[in-house]
């Protein structure tokens, strides 16, 4: 049987040396920074806060709301719903095409934040590292999730689906593999986005625990 061999990642936070002070400044920029940077502002508070409570902001709609106070724009750039997508491109599309259609409506186009309140673009670098953590089994796979950190959680759930453009995320596809469709399934259609990701891991662990038990 395939063994799945649990990986992690770090990250190194990069300043691109970029920002905005306009909602026109924000979509040349949004339309221009490399993938990473899109990926990096739709899931860094993801990252970062994991114990709080599920969807957090983006960074685009975050600084359209609390610097430009264009709220009803902020409401439109948080309402994307980021498991949607399969791809980055198509992410960033979606979000410039809210901040082209605000800007064609002529509505609030000279709004500008004040100094120390721009949008700066970053992105991160990736670096995959190992872990000592396999699985050949259900069992094994539901101890294993038990110890390993969030951020190969985070890696194989979020990062292998978007950022690396695989059809599922890595544990639906090993799931598959081994001839457990039906867990596949049921893992694809968890949204991890409407939970903290101690609470994905919970929920991970029941599900695969479950099947350990069938």
């Amino acid at each position: 049987m395939t063994v799945f061999k649990f990986q992690t990642r770090l990250n190194l936070v990069e300043l691109l040396g970029r920002r905005a002070c306009t909602v026109a400044e924000l979509l040349d920029g949004l339309r221009e920074v490399p993938g990473m940077s899109i990926y990096y502002h739709t899931h860094r508070f993801l990252q970062q806060h994991h114990y709080l409570s599920p969807e957090p902001p983006n960074d685009f709609a975050f600084w359209v709301t609390g610097s430009l106070g264009l709220d009803a724009l902020g409401e439109r750039l948080a309402s994307v719903d980021t498991v949607r997508f399969r791809s980055i491109r198509a992410l960033r599309d979606k979000l410039a095409g809210i901040l082209a259609e605000f800007l064609d409506g002529g509505r609030a186009r000279n709004t500008e934040s004040q100094e120390g309140e721009e949008f700066h673009f970053m992105s991160a670098r990736t670096f995959v590292l190992p872990t000592p953590y396999e699985a050949s089994n259900l069992a094994e796979f539901a101890e294993v999730l038990k110890k390993v950190s969030i951020n190969s959680i985070y890696f194989h759930v979020f990062e292998a689906r978007l950022r690396l453009e695989k059809a599922e995320n890595d544990f639906a596809n090993w799931f598959e593999g081994i001839g457990e469709d039906r867990l596949a399934r049921e893992i694809s259609r968890l949204d991890p986005y409407t939970m903290t990701l101690e609470g994905l891991r919970k929920n991970l662990i029941q599900m695969v625990s479950r099947h350990v038990e069938d």
